[in-house]
């Protein structure tokens, strides 16, 4: 079937559809809602699309659209749920269970006929998690049994005057019901109310006499001090005092009217840096150990642990992105690792993003971006250069969430890769203008070939973790639910580690990277990598300035690269 997908940004859960879908078989194209309803009117009438999907949409479909053909609406909340802020309503009241439900475009919001629905559990995790995590696996469930109905022909959707679906009409989630009482509310209560603001639109709240927005938010179990009181400083996150307690804040971000040049998400310490002139450099260095004892209830984006004979080095940025100094850091960390005595060392392993590469956010914000996209990268060389040098023991990646660009290649330097299903990776470069590093020019054709590692990086589409494997991409599915992956990717690793053929696979592997560099050293590949990206970095006229820019500060960009052949002006893919 020909299949249309409209959304207002090409985000992880229209990725997941446009890779699912496209997996089963249907040919799908993409229109962005960013510019307006004449976009959409033009793709469809050139498309003439069978069925229209709006995975993620902030604004209305033109009347004349869903008037026409058939638009089915993925909203994030049950039958009969209504209303822009889904999501947040349904991790503010604590609610167990929750759904995604697949309805018919009509005049009044989500209030059409329900051609699918799709129950859930809600763990406690933030809302960003939540949503690429258990909302998007309902949301392909919901999506895939609404598609099978429609070609079928014969279903009849269910009218939500129905007796059976209670309505219940949700205004949008405003600030004044997140904001943070730091004399009056708990630990727990705070961390809710975090919780259900992230990754947007964070929390306003006010720190060193200045407005910011807070995202993501962490449990600490030692420190301690006055109501709303910065403590210490951790990783780029800032610890805050709670009137019993302390939590761990990631990131901020400037409100838009602050002064602040950079009004975007970044490291804690960043953005307080800019506003202030004051870091935290005041505030004490909170270090922790790599390997943190596990009754330490407090907040790491990197850890390292050991069973047996297997090692688990995880690490968890926010939104997948790793700038110069958490880059340096995971290297630090991964050769802290290597001085173990394990068989086996599996990176990632938790839910949510395994990486997106560099850090772009930082980079927008630096003085000199050029020249911070060139010490990130080289930062993300260095670590892929030391797991593609790791001989005396297995490596493996384990993915329980996206990984895109530089990520996915990162994933790659591994002897095994290991994906969730419902992982999407987006092993390529070009959307950000950019030609790529971090040594896929040998690992992407080591796993798949020169013909298919072309096709990947120019068509530069996001792909299923199933098409991936069909591929050679990934070595293991694991069908797990978001929240089980990381048991089931120790239980795995476990296994290999007691395999009586693993010295052999080890000295195997040991014999295959001395063969390949005399075929072509690492050092050769890096070497013709780093050109391309050199040039690029320090042209002010090279597209990946502009689109970078446009990523960042979340603005419409027409990109010389086109998701698909353009229709007419204004579709097109913003990274």
């Amino acid at each position: 079937m020909d299949i249309l997908l409209i959304a207002s940004a090409f985000n992880s859960l229209s990725q997941r559809l446009y890779a699912e879908l496209s997996g089963h078989g249907h040919r799908v194209e993409v229109v962005l809602a960013s510019h307006g309803p004449d976009p959409i009117r033009a793709a469809v009438r050139e498309l003439r699309p069978g069925l229209v999907v709006a995975p993620m949409l902030r604004t209305a479909l033109p009347e004349d659209v869903w008037r026409e053909h058939t638009c089915l609406i993925v909203h994030p909340g049950p039958p009969g749920d209504r209303g822009p802020s889904a999501l947040d309503w349904a991790i503010d009241a604590r609610t167990l269970h929750w759904g995604v439900t697949v309805l018919q475009a009509e005049a009044a919001m989500d209030a059409g006929a329900i051609w699918a629905a799709e129950p859930f559990l809600v763990p406690p995790v933030g809302k960003s998690d939540l949503y690429r995590g258990e909302v998007a696996d309902a949301a392909v469930s919901a999506v895939l049994a609404a598609v099978r109905r429609f070609a079928e022909g014969t279903h009849k959707p269910l009218p939500q005057a129905d007796a059976s679906v209670t309505v219940v009409w949700r205004d949008a989630f405003r600030q004044e019901r997140r904001r943070i009482d730091w004399h009056r509310d708990d630990t727990e209560t705070v961390l809710h109310k975090l919780r259900a603001a992230d990754s947007q639109p964070g929390v306003l709240d006010e720190l060193l006499g200045r407005e910011v927005f807070l995202h993501g938010g962490y449990p600490e179990d030692l420190l301690r001090g006055h109501p709303g009181e910065l403590l210490a400083k951790r990783a780029g996150a800032v610890c805050r005092a709670t009137k019993d307690g302390a939590i761990w804040i990631p990131e901020l971000r400037p409100r838009k009217n602050s002064g602040d040049p950079a009004p975007f998400r970044r490291p804690a310490t960043s953005v307080l840096a800019s506003l202030t002139g004051r870091d935290g450099t005041a505030l004490p260095e909170a270090r922790l150990p790599f390997d943190i004892p596990a009754n330490r209830r407090t907040w790491s984006d990197i850890r390292y642990r050991q069973h047996g004979d297997v090692g688990f080095l995880s690490f968890s940025f926010p939104g997948g992105a790793m700038s110069t100094r958490q880059c340096r850091r995971l290297l630090a960390a991964y050769r802290f690792g290597l001085s173990r005595p394990a068989r086996v060392l599996v990176l990632g392993g938790t839910r949510d993003f395994f990486s997106n590469g560099i850090h772009l956010n930082v980079i927008e914000a630096a003085p000199d971006p050029g020249r911070e996209s060139w010490a990130n990268l080289n930062a993300m060389d260095d670590l892929v250069e030391e797991i593609l040098l790791t001989t005396d023991r297995l490596v493996v990646a384990a993915l329980g969430g996206n990984a895109a660009a530089g990520g996915a290649m990162l994933a790659l330097a591994a002897d095994e890769v290991w994906c969730r299903t419902g992982t999407v990776l987006n092993p390529h470069y070009r959307r950000m203008g950019l030609y790529g590093s971090e040594y896929w020019t040998y690992t992407l054709p080591r796993r798949v070939g020169p013909e298919q590692a072309e096709r990947l990086t120019n068509e530069a589409l996001p792909i299923s973790a199933a098409h991936a494997e069909r591929i050679g991409l990934v070595d293991r599915l694991v069908p797990t639910a978001p929240q089980d992956f990381a048991a089931e990717t120790e239980r795995l690793a476990r296994e290999i580690a007691a395999d009586p053929d693993l010295d052999r696979r080890i000295a195997a592997k040991a014999d295959a990277h001395a063969a390949k560099e005399r075929a072509r050293s690492l050092a050769s590949h890096r070497s013709a990598e780093l050109a391309r990206m050199h040039a690029t970095f320090f042209d002010p006229r090279a597209p990946y300035h502009a689109l970078r820019s446009a990523f960042v500060r979340k603005t419409p960009s027409l990109s010389p690269f086109p998701l698909t052949a353009p229709v007419a002006p204004g579709w097109h893919h913003v990274p």
